[in-house]
């Protein structure tokens, strides 16, 4: 089932316990394109605070009711570590994040989700049981008895840039073809199981009058922050050949 981020921007997200508040933005994975953490402003709940939510957590996405159910408490959220959402948000303050939930680090391991295609919320119960309970019992509280392990870790603790950026801020992005301009970013689709970003939807006003066409996440292969520009590995004539995006069922 793939997902649009402008869709979820808006729904309403509830705990076991209550509701938290609604999708303000979601932050992805530049690297590995993935979804990683959805920003949720709790409005007056919190004194207006913007707390992170994981797709670890997330047990249910009901579009027609327009919210998300995660496996949390309010006080669990209520207590989690804060985090700026108006600036970058840094590896170590991912680390605490993940080490309050007790969550797996995506970050390590070969799989999307660290050693999982799947966050533990779509994990089978006996891989996510399994991967959840050994990262518990190795690490409470962030640390290893193994050297080497605590070694790396620590080199990501130190690492400036996890790659995070908001969907918000890459929507206009302006989007170029190996031979020229094709049109901005209108939006970005996400697998609604795995979270892996899959395909850019492009708004081709400018070339294509009224069309946005649906263009595979893979051939992104640069993204220039500074110029606010993406690149992909496709031609205009190739993009011209594109499926077209109709929009998110709903809207």
């Amino acid at each position: 089932m793939l997902m649009s981020a402008k869709e979820l921007s808006g729904y309403d997200v509830h705990a076991r316990d209550g509701k938290i508040g609604r999708v303000h933005d979601l932050y992805f994975d530049d690297e590995r394109l993935a979804v990683r953490h959805l920003v949720v402003d709790t409005g007056g709940w919190i004194s207006g605070r913007r707390v992170l939510v994981s797709p670890h957590a997330v047990e249910q996405l009901d579009r027609d009711a327009r919210r998300l159910v995660a496996n949390l408490t309010r006080e669990q959220v209520e207590k989690a570590p804060g985090v700026d959402t108006d600036k970058p948000v840094s590896r170590q303050q991912e680390i605490e994040h993940y080490d309050y939930y007790q969550y797996p680090y995506y970050w390590t391991g070969f799989g999307l989700w660290g050693s999982m295609a799947y966050p533990l919320a779509y994990a089978t119960p006996a891989s996510a049981a399994g991967v959840a309970g050994g990262y518990a019992a190795e690490a409470s509280d962030g640390a290893t008895s193994d050297p080497v392990q605590r070694e790396r870790l620590q080199a990501e603790r130190d690492a400036a840039d996890p790659h995070l950026r908001s969907a918000h801020e890459v929507t206009g992005y302006h989007i170029e073809a190996v031979d020229g301009a094709i049109g901005h970013l209108s939006d970005l689709l996400f697998e609604g199981g795995s979270w892996r970003i899959e395909q850019l939807v492009v708004d081709t006003r400018n070339w294509l009058p009224g069309k946005h066409v649906a263009l595979d996440a893979r051939t992104l292969h640069r993204v220039d922050w500074g110029e606010r520009k993406l690149y992909v590995n496709l031609t205009r004539e190739q993009v011209k050949g594109s499926p077209e995006y109709a929009g998110a069922p709903g809207r």
